[in-house]
């Protein structure tokens, strides 16, 4: 049965949902996706490797040659959660409008994967002289579980790696960590009338987020790299929780919040920062504070400028390797001993939202770029 056509195969992984979400109404399998991929990928000769990281959700590892070595070209296949009635096309099939594909997934990023294809499959009548790893992870846009749990095996991979995230083609070796925080506090409610009957969480919650924008206030001022466009670490406090009656002191409130350092700077000394002055805001209080991670954090990302891969891209692409402030899987993948850029065709800004898109004239000079790519590490490696 013939290979697809690359816009056939970029319509079918659309048409497939692969939502990642905290909420489990939302969340779906992307066990379909991985199925299309390890199919062309095996038509085409590659081994393919589906790994199960927890019910319902896998990654894909395709190999093609075999040694030491070579070039891993790496993206998610999930995507965000969807409204459809904010799209003005159908967000699970490919539409062409004024020169983009539009579609869920079309930027950010199950696309990549068809350019992946269509530059590979022209370069298959050669020796590949060290191999081609194709790693598609799970649940990117969640946890990132997929991911971890390839760091957490150790296996290596190749000695470059390439995730195809909305970059606009111009190369990205720094990005800020993401972390997502939690505090809960428990008091004592009571009538509102006399406050010795109660402990007021929302109360202690007010301290909690003045000793957060005062250590906001000492981090911006202590860290900050030029580089980025917002060069400084940001916290913002997302949403907060509590209490149910003006009349009631308020037992129990919630916050959580979204913090992201710089590189360089360590998520635990953070944690450690904030544990340190909320204890004794919960003594004060005479309130219970529980602090803890919504998830496992995304640690910052920073691959040194003059590394090989850095060199080359910034000589294919004619663009200087930057910085993002959004988070990918790069630290991951660098933990497996691959020098690491984010480099693909999407735009970050239309990604997340709905009418999302890939801009048709990025197609043919990804696909060009990519076979570059291949042809250096794998072809003719030096």
């Amino acid at each position: 049965m013939p290979l697809p056509s690359m816009k056939d195969q970029f319509a079918a992984l659309i048409a497939v949902p692969s939502v990642s979400c905290t909420q489990p109404s939302l969340d779906q399998s992307n066990r379909p996706v991985i199925d299309l991929l390890a199919g062309w990928l095996g038509d085409l000769g590659f081994a393919c490797d589906i790994q199960q990281v927890s019910p319902g959700k896998f990654n894909l590892l395709a190999t093609y040659g075999t040694g030491p070595g070579g070039l891993v070209l790496a993206g998610h296949s999930d995507t965000v959660p969807f409204d459809e009635a904010l799209w003005k096309t159908d967000p699970l099939k490919l539409t062409e409008v004024d020169g983009r594909w539009v579609g869920l997934g079309s930027c950010d990023m199950k696309g990549f994967f068809a350019l992946v294809i269509e530059a590979v499959r022209g370069l298959l009548d050669q020796p590949f002289k060290q191999p081609l790893l194709i790693l598609a992870t799970c649940d990117e846009e969640s946890s990132m579980a997929g991911a971890r749990a390839l760091a957490e095996a150790g296996r290596p991979l190749g000695r470059a790696a390439v995730i195809g995230e909305p970059t606009g083609l111009k190369p990205i070796r720094l990005h800020k960590g993401v972390m997502m925080e939690r505090i809960d506090i428990l008091g004592r409610s009571g009538h509102s009338s006399d406050p010795s009957l109660g402990h007021s969480a929302l109360e202690a919650m007010h301290d909690a987020i003045s000793e957060l924008k005062g250590l906001r206030t000492q981090w911006q001022a202590k860290y900050r790299n030029p580089q980025f466009t917002v060069p400084q670490p940001t916290l913002n406090l997302g949403c907060i929780h509590g209490g149910d009656n003006p009349n009631r002191i308020c037992g129990q409130c919630s916050l959580e919040f979204d913090l992201r350092p710089l590189p360089g700077m360590d998520p635990e000394m953070l944690r450690s920062a904030i544990r340190q002055k909320l204890q004794p805001l919960a003594e004060l209080h005479q309130v219970q504070i529980d602090y803890a991670p919504l998830f496992p954090e995304c640690a910052p990302f920073e691959q040194i400028a003059d590394a090989e891969l850095v060199r080359v891209a910034e000589r294919l692409t004619g663009h200087t390797a930057a910085a993002v402030a959004f988070g990918t899987e790069a630290p991951y993948l660098q933990r497996l001993g691959c020098e690491t850029l984010v480099l693909g065709p999407g735009d970050i800004a239309c990604a997340h939202q709905p009418g999302e898109y890939l801009e048709m004239s990025r197609l043919d000079p990804t696909v060009r770029l990519l076979r570059q790519l291949i042809e250096h590490y794998c072809l003719t490696p030096q």
